[in-house]
């Protein structure tokens, strides 16, 4: 990470934000999971046969965040459906059986939905959660589900700039008077309840939705994009901090599918899906964390151990370095925990 931007600031109506404050801080890189919380390599989707009982393991062994995807509908061409279950349903589910954990949404489909709706379900989950949501928004990548909803396809970039404006106008003002291009227009007459916990719900983007790096990062409060070759980190970091202010905290996290080898001393296997030993891991994470990575979600998709057992050798042995963040408090020195892992790897 450069020196100037390690002193970039986490915006100040964030600094204290139960979610994004447990996930994003300057200096550190912290794991999240990418839902479902299940290995699942020969099939379209997840049994979730174990959903409960994994979603709370990762809460109480500290990871930082459950990520939860939006896929309408099942498209063979495609072959997977996520976590199946809408994904801001499933965040009030998980609100009520965890504690500590971020859930984040990878991303909201944002063109396909009522904005107003969206924002309806956002503060509600936000509530519920005790403000621990991080609202992901994407376009999506599946074009077959743009004439399902009757939507314009070629459209959707301008759309989903119109629906985040009319979003956080609802959300973050008093009585808002907001007139959007492509829904509805506000008088000041009626005002959204609830509002969120907090003065506002942190929103990234996720891939890039049709936007501009510069837009996202001058309109957004971070990106996640899912890479084909997390090898290829430090020329993404390079752009994204070109665009991003040059002092405000703006993180760029990425999610990927995953699996981790047996052998300890495996080497990495850099491709469309990152296998490798938690050793080669480690080192490589180490090595984000420098370049200024700030968050990485694990899709469990190809994996063919059970997730439990993936889960506590993650947890054992790289989340020590790699803590979750809590607001106005030091996390362990990277030194003294490099030093304990590697005694014990």
């Amino acid at each position: 990470m450069t020196a100037a931007y390690s002193l970039a600031q986490v915006p100040e109506d964030l600094r204290d934000h139960p979610g994004y404050s447990h996930v994003f801080q300057p200096g550190h890189l912290t794991f999240g999971f990418i839902a479902p919380l299940e290995s699942y390599p020969y099939t379209p989707g997840p049994s979730l046969v174990d959903h409960v009982e994994m979603a709370q393991k990762v809460d109480k062994a500290g990871f930082s965040a459950i990520w939860l995807r939006d896929v309408p509908f099942y498209d063979p061409n495609f072959g997977d459906v996520g976590q199946g279950l809408d994904p801001l349903t499933y965040a009030s589910f998980l609100a009520a059986i965890t504690r500590r954990i971020t859930i984040g949404t990878a991303g909201i489909v944002l063109p396909l939905r009522d904005p107003l709706i969206v924002a309806k379900q956002a503060t509600t989950v936000d509530q519920l959660l005790g403000g621990r949501l991080i609202l992901g928004l994407a376009t999506g990548d599946r074009p077959v589900e743009y004439p399902a909803f009757g939507v314009d396809f070629e459209n959707r970039a301008e759309r989903f700039r119109d629906a985040l404006a009319l979003i956080r106008s609802v959300t973050e003002q008093d009585w808002p008077i907001h007139e959007s291009k492509f829904y509805g227009k506000l008088t000041g007459q009626i005002d959204l309840v609830p509002k969120p916990v907090k003065s506002r719900i942190p929103t990234i983007v996720i891939g890039y939705a049709g936007q501009t790096t510069e837009w996202t990062a001058q309109n957004t409060d971070g990106i996640m994009s899912y890479i084909s070759n997390p090898m290829h980190i430090p020329e993404i970091i390079e752009s994204w901090r070109a665009a991003s202010p040059k002092d405000v905290f703006k993180p760029y996290a990425y999610g990927t599918l995953f699996e981790l080898d047996r052998d300890p001393n495996a080497p990495i296997q850099p491709g469309r899906v990152l296998r490798g030993g938690r050793n080669a891991l480690r080192e490589l994470w180490l090595r984000q964390q420098d370049q200024g990575v700030s968050h990485v979600a694990l899709h469990f998709k190809p994996q063919r151990r059970h997730a439990s057992e993936v889960i506590d050798e993650l947890g054992e042995h790289l989340l020590p370095l790699f803590p979750s963040l809590s607001p106005n408090k030091e996390t362990v020195s990277k030194e003294a925990a490099v030093q304990e892992v590697s005694a014990n790897a």
